[in-house]
C-alpha cells in the first residue's frame, strides 16, 4: 500500500482534517489525523493492518512471538495487525508516567514487533518499547500507520511504517499566516481527565 493510498482512506473516512489544531505537544498544525475515526470501519482497519502486517514481514527479519501497543489508541491497530500475522496480542498500560504491562506478562525473550498507530515525536512508542525491553523482551522493530514525522522520529529500533507524511507544527508564538485567524482546535485524548 503506497503513501497516496493510506491518505485517501483516512481522507475518505473523514479522518484527515485540515485546519487549526493543537497538538498534544502544544504545537499548532494546519493537519491532524484522527486515527480513532478510521478505526470506526472494520474493514478499511483490516486494509491497512493486513497492509502493515505484509510490510512487517518484508523489513523486519525475525518473525515476532508477538505484537504489543500501547494503551489506548494504538489497541485495535496492534490487535489487528496481530491478527494479520497470526501472533499473540498485548497491550502495555499506563502507570506512574510510563507504559506497564500488567495484565498480559510477556515471556521473557519474546521477539515482539511494537504496532502504534501514528508517530509523531515517537515518545509514546519509546515507552512501550522500554516497557517490553523492561519486561524481558527482544524488540525487533516499531510499525505504525503512518509515520507524520517523515523519518526524523529516533525510536530506538527500525521504523516500519505504512505511510510517511511531514506534517509541520509551528509554536504558538510562530504561527504562519494562514493559520493566525482560524480558531484552534484540540483534538485528541491526551490531557482529557
Amino acid at each position: 500500500m503506497k503513501t497516496a493510498e493510506v491518505l485517501q482512506l483516512f481522507e475518505e473516512t473523514g479522518a484527515l482534517k485540515r485546519g487549526h489544531f493543537i497538538l498534544s505537544s502544544g504545537l499548532h498544525s494546519d493537519t491532524y489525523l484522527d486515527k480513532s475515526v478510521v478505526s470506526t470501519y472494520p474493514d478499511r482497519t483490516e486494509v491497512l493492518c493486513r497492509a502493515l502486517a505484509e510490510k512487517i514481514e518484508a523489513r523486519i527479519d525475525d518473525a515476532p512471538d508477538f505484537v504489543v501497543s500501547p494503551a489506548m489508541g494504538a489497541i485495535i491497530y496492534g490487535y489487528e495487525t496481530a491478527r494479520q500475522l497470526r501472533v499473540p496480542f498485548v497491550f502495555a498500560e499506563r502507570t506512574d508516567g510510563g507504559f506497564a504491562f500488567r495484565r498480559f506478562p510477556l515471556p521473557k525473550g519474546a521477539k515482539v514487533v511494537v504496532v502504534e498507530d501514528i508517530v509523531s515525536t515517537g515518545l509514546s512508542a519509546r515507552e512501550c518499547i522500554a516497557a517490553a525491553r523492561e519486561a524481558g523482551a527482544d524488540v525487533l522493530g516499531l510499525a505504525c500507520l503512518i509515520d507524520r514525522s517523515d523519518g526524523k522520529s529516533d525510536v530506538g529500533v527500525p521504523l516500519v511504517p505504512l505511510a510517511q507524511l511531514d506534517v509541520q507544527a509551528w509554536p504558538a508564538d510562530a504561527l504562519p499566516d494562514h493559520l493566525r485567524d482560524l480558531p484552534a482546535v484540540k483534538p485528541g485524548s491526551r490531557g482529557l481527565a
